[in-house]
C-alpha cells in the first residue's frame, strides 16, 4: 500500500508543479515583476511547504533529528540534484543580482546556522540544542531577506512595466486558481511521498538521521526538483533557479526558525559535517554561476554527480 501511495504522490507532484509554473509565471507578468522574483518568493515558499510541515510535525513529535536532517538534506539536494538536472536539461542563465546577492545570502544563512550550532555545542553539555532564541534569530534574518525582495520587486516593477500587457479580471482569476491548484497538489503530493517513503525506510531499519537526510529530504525536495525541471522545459530559467535559491533560504530561515521557536531542537554531532558539505556546495554554485553568468550542462552534471557521491557516503556512514 505504501508503494501505491508513493506513486500517487509522485503523480500529484509532477502535475502540480506543471500547473504551478504556468500560473506563477503568468502572475509575474501581471504583477509587472520578473519571473526570478516570483521564483524567489511565491514559488520557493510554496515548494518549501512540505519541508515546513514535515519538520514542524517531526519536532513536535520529538524527532528533532528528522527535522534538522530534513532541512540540511533538502538544501544539499536542491543545490546539487535540482539545479544540476535542470541545467543538464537547459543551461541556466544567471542574473547578476543573483550572483551578487541571492546566492551569497544563501551562503550567509548556511554559515549563520553553522555558527549557531557551534555556539550551542560550545555551551552545551550532554545534549546540544538549537534554542528558541536561535530560532528567533533565524526568523529575523528572514525578515531582512523579505525586505530586500520587496524592495527589489518595487524597483523591478518600474523597469518591466512597459513590456507587460493588461490582464483582465477573468485571466487574474484563472491564473490564481491554476497556481493554487498546483500548490495544493504539490503540498499534498509531497506529504504522501514523505509519509509513504518514511514508512518504507523504517521497514528497512534505517536510522532517524539517515531518514531525515535521505528519504524525507528527497521527498520534501521533490517539489523543488519537479518545479525547476518543468520550468527548464518551459525555458523559464529565472523561475527554475530562483525557486531553488529561495527554497534553500526559506528552509533554513523559515522552516528551522519556526521549528526551533516552537520547540528547541536536539542536535547530533553527525550533522556538522553535512552542514559543512552544504556550505561547500553553495560556494561551488556561486563559482559556477559566476562563469559566463550561466550554469552549463557540464557544471550541472558535476553538481548532480556530487549528490550521488554524498548520498552513497551518508548511507555508508550510517
Amino acid at each position: 500500500m505504501d508503494y501505491l501511495i508513493l506513486i500517487v504522490g509522485f503523480v500529484l507532484l509532477i502535475k502540480g508543479a506543471d500547473f504551478f509554473v504556468d500560473g506563477s509565471s503568468k502572475i509575474a507578468k501581471a504583477l509587472h515583476v520578473s519571473p526570478l522574483l516570483i521564483g524567489l518568493t511565491i514559488v520557493s515558499f510554496g515548494t518549501s511547504a512540505p519541508e515546513a510541515t514535515v519538520s514542524i510535525l517531526a519536532a513536535v513529535e520529538g524527532n528533532a533529528s528528522v527535522s534538522l536532517g530534513n532541512v540540511v538534506g533538502s538544501n544539499i539536494f536542491n543545490i546539487t540534484l535540482a539545479i544540476g538536472l535542470t541545467a543538464v536539461i537547459f543551461p541556466l542563465k544567471v542574473e547578476s543580482a543573483t550572483i551578487r546577492k541571492e546566492i551569497p545570502f544563501t551562503l550567509l544563512t548556511s554559515v549563520a546556522l553553522y555558527i549557531l550550532i557551534i555556539d550551542v555545542t560550545l555551551q552545551g553539555t550532554a545534549t546540544n540544542i538549537l534554542t528558541r532564541s536561535d530560532g528567533i534569530i533565524l526568523l529575523l534574518f528572514l525578515l531582512i531577506f523579505m525586505s530586500y525582495i520587496f524592495e527589489v520587486a518595487r524597483s523591478n516593477r518600474e523597469h518591466v512595466l512597459d513590456k507587460t500587457v493588461t490582464t483582465s479580471t477573468k485571466e487574474w482569476g484563472k491564473n490564481i486558481f491554476i497556481t493554487l491548484i498546483g500548490l495544493g497538489a504539490i503540498i499534498f503530493g509531497g506529504n504522501l511521498v514523505v509519509n509513504s517513503s518514511t514508512e518504507i525506510a523504517y521497514a528497512w531499519c534505517m536510522s532517524e538521521t539517515l531518514v531525515g537526510l535521505t528519504i524525507v529530504a528527497i521527498g520534501t525536495s521533490l517539489p523543488e526538483l519537479v518545479t525547476s525541471v518543468m520550468a527548464a522545459f518551459k525555458k523559464q530559467s529565472d523561475i527554475a533557479l530562483g525557486n531553488v535559491v529561495g527554497s534553500s533560504i526559506f528552509n533554513i530561515l523559515f522552516v528551522l526558525g519556526t521549528t526551533a521557536t516552537i520547540t528547541p531542537l536536539a542536535i547530533e554531532s553527525k550533522i556538522f559535517f553535512d552542514i559543512i558539505i552544504m556550505i561547500t556546495l553553495t560556494i561551488a554554485l556561486l563559482v559556477f554561476s559566476s562563469t559566463k553568468r550561466t550554469i552549463s550542462r557540464g557544471e550541472g552534471a558535476i553538481l548532480a554527480t556530487a549528490y550521488i557521491i554524498y548520498l552513497v557516503y551518508i548511507i555508508i556512514r550510517n
